[in-house]
């Protein structure tokens, strides 16, 4: 050995993700460079590998037909790279790429050529998983599946194959991952043989007669086992899926003779939820999926089959004056049996050690396992101020209700002001309340004042001052990070600590899917939906913003399954309808847009499906039928709506202008100016209120002010910052600028919008196409442009 050589050799643990092209061999040499080259592309292009690259944690190995890249991140990073690369290949059929996943021991090395090399049994093992797989199969070893199998969102993905024999007689033990949308689900080939194997017998040999049926229980097992692995439902689990310990709370039937006390009921169902989802050890289904139900439904076992829980707990409340008495029983799904109940007669003052009693009962019943934390957290007493608990509740069920609607915000703010006023120590009380104004702030449910951001922030740190471990106050203030301040670091700081206190929780991967989401990562957001939606699977809020998702991204057809979904669980919801209509214009179908609209008639305050069907109107041409509806609205303004009503008021002129009424729309704008300017003193951040105003002076012509304005909004929301938002003001700026005689701005934001995932300026926020390119008459300036033209074809998909 020379001098200055050392024997030691260093090891690192490396999560290593390996890919070849099958078939590569047999390729001509310019397809060998033609696929290569575009697989290094796709894998060049995803989020995991540029973020680890950047971070200095990302080692690659090329291959002949593929290569290696080592990430020295978390054995999640080469899953999702798997997951983006997979995604991507469908857009290239020819590519035939199978991978393969391990995390184990790496070193780098100098090869004989003096080059830097990596080798190690993590690289061996993982091309030995890969080598067992199929064109378009994902092969997890055993050790990275157990490693995701501690994360509930990864489990209904990992399919357990069994050993491979590979090189040398190794066998290795591998795993089959594949979703809905990427991976393959067949067993690979080399899996299959074991049937094979088992069922090929010598001829003729004298077997006792319990070894033949042995041999034949034997083949069943296992032709059912293989069965069930290539034809099963990737969607649902099943049955032996559903874990002993979980459990779904049923709305609790209100038998008061008030029927205004049906959100006292309602709120004594979400606390006893809210108490038994901080256990650990059980799986609790949020309530957004449960409140669609009856309150003791005759088809139980299949409820129980559709959210996936054993257990259902039913309950039914009656309150007189300061008297309560609450009736709970736990059922066994499978045969509808009662497993243990009870009733509880308190005075209202005391309500808090019912929901006590029958958590811990509960849990006792499931044989859960409880900390001691855990147990202090489901005893615990919100406040002592039984009038401050009724506001908090009547709040609690403003929040709760389907639909992200200024009057359900409004009316949950409302309410629980008042919870905290009567007991400025309610901790409970200040989170709720912080949760409902950011989330107002960024959706615009409430009007984006300076003022409304600043309560937000005091309600959140006044709640964490309050209690340091209390889940809902730790999600809060990472809320109004995420809302008011798009701090996203801090925000996910915030949510990742907020997890370990509320484990059950969906709002956790729901505001993880929304932080990603405006950072661009949309695939890392997916999968926090998809996290979501199996802690709350009728959840109408996260299959919607799952829809948006898709929406823009432009995957259409992805967008409409969500919202069906959407409609299975809430029939006839008119903002629902709305966006299917919008995807429709979207697709150049006026038709079936038209036909999903017509039966609507949508109050002012479902603002997005008013404008829906004026933007109808006004791509057919024919805004004669909807001015009087709008002229109708705006002269019983309701003055909670604030700039909204300033919003319609723009889409009135617009309408009047399509129809030939010039004067009418100039006047309408006029108007519409005076509204809107006395908006923005208060909401100088509001880039959705400065985008109308741009929109508005372009109507009026003054064309200085309709760009200045673009440009603010597009400062004030830089696409950079927020990938979701940042797409309409540069939308903005396209309209403006085609109408104001720019055609080379115009065509370059809409180069630029095509060309990413956007949320649009219009109505139900979809992005342009080029169909509504070839349809809006806002663009009409620039339709003998060759490069507008050029932008209004459709790509071959």
């Amino acid at each position: 050995m020379s001098p200055g050589t050392s024997s030691e050799v260093k090891f690192e643990i490396g999560h290593v993700l390996f890919i070849d092209i099958v078939g590569y061999s047999k390729l001509l040499i310019n397809q060998q460079s033609e696929q290569m080259q575009t697989l290094r592309e796709i894998v060049r292009g995803t989020d995991q590998f540029r973020t680890a690259e950047a971070e200095g944690k990302l080692l690659r190995l090329p291959t002949g037909d593929g290569g290696a890249l080592v990430f020295r991140t978390s054995p999640e990073a080469p899953v999702r790279c798997a997951l983006e690369i997979s995604k991507e290949l469908k857009e290239h059929p020819e590519l035939r790429v199978r991978m393969g996943i391990h995390s184990g021991a790496v070193n780098e090395i100098t090869d004989l050529n003096e080059q830097a090399n990596i080798a190690g049994a993590g690289i061996n093992i993982a091309q030995r998983i890969m080598d067992c797989g199929d064109a378009g199969h994902i092969l997890l070893s055993r050790h990275v599946a157990e490693d995701l199998e501690q994360y509930r969102q990864w489990q209904p993905y990992l399919h357990d194959l069994g050993e491979c024999e590979v090189k040398h007689g190794v066998r290795v033990h591998a795993v089959n991952f594949y979703t809905d949308e990427v991976g393959n689900p067949e067993v690979p080939q080399k899996f299959k043989p074991v049937a094979a194997a088992v069922s090929a017998a010598p001829a003729k040999p004298v077997i006792p007669k319990w070894t033949a049926i042995a041999a034949i229980l034997i083949l069943i097992a296992i032709a059912t086992f293989l069965f069930w692995q290539r034809g099963k439902t990737k969607t649902s689990a099943p049955a032996s899926v559903i874990p002993e310990k979980s459990i779904a709370v049923l709305p609790f039937a209100n038998q008061s003779r008030d029927p205004d006390n049906a959100y006292f009921a309602d709120g004594i169902q979400d606390e006893i939820l809210t108490r038994l989802a901080k256990i650990a050890d059980l799986k609790v289904i949020s309530r957004t999926s449960t409140q669609h139900y009856k309150s003791a439904p005759e088809n139980l076992p299949e409820i129980a089959r559709l959210l996936g829980v054993a257990h259902i707990l039913e309950g039914s409340v009656q309150k007189s004056g300061d008297a309560v008495r609450v009736n709970v029983q736990l059922i066994k799904a499978a045969n509808d049996s009662h497993l243990w109940a009870d009733t509880f007669d308190r005075k209202l003052t005391d309500i808090f050690s019912v929901e006590s009693e029958v958590a811990k009962s509960i849990a006792d019943q499931l044989r859960a396992k409880l900390t001691g934390q855990e147990e202090q957290v489901i005893a615990a007493k919100p406040t002592d101020n039984p009038e401050a608990y009724d506001a908090y509740l009547r709040g609690l069920a403003y929040s709760l209700k389907a639909g992200n609607l200024p009057p359900n915000a409004l009316g949950a703010q409302k309410y629980l002001r008042e919870a905290v006023r009567l007991d400025p120590k309610f901790a409970l009380g200040w989170a709720l309340l912080s949760y409902v104004e950011a989330r107002g702030y960024l959706t615009l449910t409430l009007q984006p004042t300076v003022a409304l951001r600043e309560e937000a922030r005091q309600a959140a740190e006044t709640a964490l001052t309050l209690q340091p471990n209390l889940g809902e106050a730790v999600l809060a203030k990472g809320y109004y990070h995420y809302a008011c301040l798009k701090d996203y670091d801090t925000a996910v700081r915030y949510f990742e600590q907020a997890r370990q206190l509320l484990p059950n929780s969906s709002k956790i991967p729901e505001s993880l899917a929304y932080v990603t989401r405006r950072r661009g990562q949309w695939d890392r957001s997916e999968s926090y939906f998809n996290e979501a939606e199996r802690l709350d699977p009728r959840n109408v809020d996260v299959l919607s913003q799952h829809a948006v998702s898709y929406q823009c991204l432009r995957r259409f057809p992805d967008a409409l399954r969500k919202l069906d979904q959407v409609l299975n669980i809430t029939p006839d919801d008119v903002d629902t309808l709305a966006g299917k209509a919008a995807i429709a214009q979207a697709e150049s179908d006026l038709p079936r847009a038209s036909a999903l609209l017509a039966p609507l008639r949508p109050a002012a305050d479902l603002t997005q499906a008013l404008e829906t069907q004026v933007y109808q109107a006004i791509l057919e041409r024919r805004p004669a039928p909807i001015i009087p509806r709008l002229k109708e609205i705006l002269a019983k303004a309701d003055p909670a709506l604030g700039y909204f009503n300033g919003e319609l008021r723009f889409y009135l002129g617009w309408a009047q202008e399509i129809g030939g009424d010039h004067a009418g729309a100039q006047e309408t704008w006029r108007q519409a100016r005076s509204e809107l300017e006395h908006f923005l003193k208060e909401q100088p951040e509001n880039s959705q209120l400065i985008g109308d105003l741009a929109l508005t002076n372009m109507g009026l012509r003054d064309k200085a002010s309709a760009l200045a304005l673009s440009e603010r909004a597009m400062a004030t929301v830089p696409i950079e910052k927020d990938a979701v938002s940042g797409s309409r003001p540069i939308e903005i700026l396209a309209r403006v600028a085609a109408r104001m005689g720019e055609p080379d701005r115009a065509i370059a934001a809409l180069q630029e919008l095509l060309s990413i995932p956007c949320y649009g300026a219009m109505a139900e926020n979809v992005p342009l196409t080029p169909a509504l390119l070839r349809l809006d008459p806002m663009f009409d300036p620039l339709r003998n442009d060759p490069r507008f033209q050029k932008l209004c074809e459709e790509k071959p998909k």
